[in-house]
């Protein structure tokens, strides 16, 4: 069996077997040539077609690739905690159970330049609230080399998922790990005023945390119940956040928020906020931005 033969065959195994996607791929396919081509120790990108990997894989290759695809079947955790990494926008990170796997639509606005235009010239200190495993702090300084990032969570196990990260990425020197709840901490808010604030916070509605696939049950709930106050409608978080996000930032700051599919949600509670809703590879009704002028009107 060749190498397109055996990532086809996988993929037909993780469509019977309707697993969930949605943690660094969308369809079978491309999940099963993840995870095949990782087992094999090829690169991701690897075409499949590729000469280099024409010839038949030998009957070990096809048996441990057969036992990773069976074990993403019978575990349903996301195939970033099988492999220990996760590639959003090209970036590596490692992963494990202890944080959410990164997927925020923000990265992508960061790489692509979709804030820019908000930003003023001065531009120097950026916070990521919410962290996780670090990736938004992580590319925000890539992308942003004038800056200085702080970035916080008040799960002290994302935190050290976090700082193996920041160390992988050599950006020590430049990115602050911190835990605390909101701006709580207040080595958080000595570095402030923040010229922009990143946030991917915890927004799952309390009916749509009951019905998540068994590969988002495998997540931190932390990281996606947007309840913990009491609410049902996900912005408890976002209430807090939207409250206190003036007094830390710059007059002339921006507050990036992803909010996912909870857009009516967050407009039912927010009517008068005049939020910019971002265009997206998801569409434009996923990540919003705020200034401060907005949020203190």
């Amino acid at each position: 069996m060749k190498l397109r033969d055996l990532v086809e065959q996988s993929a037909r195994q993780l469509q019977a077997a309707q697993v969930a996607f949605g943690h660094g791929t969308d369809n079978a396919l491309d999940e099963a040539a993840w995870l095949v081509l990782w087992q094999l120790g090829l690169p991701l990108d690897t075409p499949l077609d590729d000469p280099k990997t024409a010839t038949a894989l030998t009957q070990a290759q096809q048996s441990a690739c057969g036992a990773l695809i069976a074990k993403r079947i019978s575990s349903r955790k996301p195939a970033a905690y099988l492999t220990g990494q996760a590639w959003p926008q090209g970036f590596a990170f490692y992963v494990d159970e202890r944080v959410i796997v990164p997927r925020s639509l923000i990265a992508e606005l960061l790489v692509d330049g979709g804030i820019d235009y908000f930003l003023h010239d001065g531009t120097r200190r950026v916070l990521d609230l919410c962290t996780g495993n670090g990736s938004l702090a992580i590319i925000a300084a890539h992308m942003y080399p004038d800056t200085v990032v702080c970035a916080s969570d008040l799960s002290q196990d994302a935190l050290d998922v976090a700082a193996l990260n920041v160390a992988q990425h050599g950006l020590q020197a430049r990115i602050a790990l911190l835990q605390s709840d909101g701006f709580e901490a207040p080595t958080l808010q000595s570095q402030g005023p923040y010229d922009l604030l990143l946030c991917n916070p915890p927004y799952v509605n309390a009916q749509s945390m009951t019905a998540l696939p068994p590969e988002f049950q495998a997540e931190p709930a932390l990281a996606l119940d947007g309840n913990a106050d009491g609410g049902s409608d996900g912005m408890d978080f976002v209430h807090r956040l939207l409250r206190d996000a003036p007094q830390h930032l710059h007059p002339q700051g921006v507050l990036v928020l992803e909010i996912g599919h909870e857009r009516a949600f967050f407009e039912a509670a927010f009517p008068a906020l005049p939020a910019v809703w971002l265009p997206t590879s998801a569409g434009e009704d996923q990540v919003l931005l705020l200034t401060r002028e907005a949020l203190v009107s």
